[in-house]
């Protein structure tokens, strides 16, 4: 389902950090169908995708993210090694006002995908994901990613990786996924998924 001719052919922008950004990464039919699969999400939060139950055509959408050719692929576009680098993936389905906030993502993180898996066309202005000079701005914008369904942005994490966007509330899905260190350092960003959708699902914030 996953494009990767065209991820291949993606030019990697290198200033102020490594990134880039493929439209329509999946065809509108294969997009139809992991939306029709992706997992039952009420509760704003990033949710570990052992926790979710999902059909079969996001589970295939999974397993091309996993693959090694993915892997190898991403490590190509980034000049890095990521053989047996560990990958955590995470959902999102719903977003909440207080989302979006400007940051770089932990140093546990080497790498950060997201796969939009929204309509075609967004057309609020917010949730739309910023890319960033520093980080205090929203609007020292250096590229801007729509969340259309089939959008798909990478970037290598680094000390000025700053993102976020404008507040939106409302249904936005997205697979997040990243290579990590280290086991434990999975071992540990997957445990605090997983406290913190056990508190979203309670109803008391966000535990972190």
């Amino acid at each position: 389902m996953l494009d990767l001719h065209a991820l291949a052919k993606a030019q990697v922008a290198r200033e102020p950090f490594p990134y880039l950004a493929v439209s329509h990464a999946l065809d509108e039919v294969s997009l139809a169908r992991v939306s029709r699969d992706f997992p039952a999400i009420r509760q704003p939060g990033v949710f570990p995708l052992s926790d979710l139950q999902y059909g079969e055509a996001f589970a295939g959408l999974i397993e091309e993210i996993r693959s090694p050719e993915f892997t190898a692929l991403v490590a190509e576009k980034f000049d890095i090694d990521l053989a047996g680098r560990p990958m955590m993936i995470t959902v999102r389905g719903q977003c909440q006002a207080r989302d979006g906030r400007i940051h770089t993502d932990s140093k546990d993180k080497l790498v950060t995908g997201l796969l939009y898996l929204n309509d075609a066309d967004w057309r609020p202005q917010g949730g739309r994901l910023r890319l960033l000079r520093d980080g205090r701005d929203l609007e020292s914008t250096i590229a801007e990613i729509p969340p259309d369904g089939g959008n798909l942005v990478l970037f290598r994490r680094t000390e000025n990786s700053w993102h976020g966007h404008e507040p939106f509330e409302g249904p936005r899905r997205y697979i997040m996924f990243n290579w990590l260190r280290s086991d434990a350092a999975l071992a540990k960003n997957v445990s605090r998924h997983k406290i913190s959708a056990a508190f979203k699902r309670l109803g008391v914030g966000d535990g972190y």
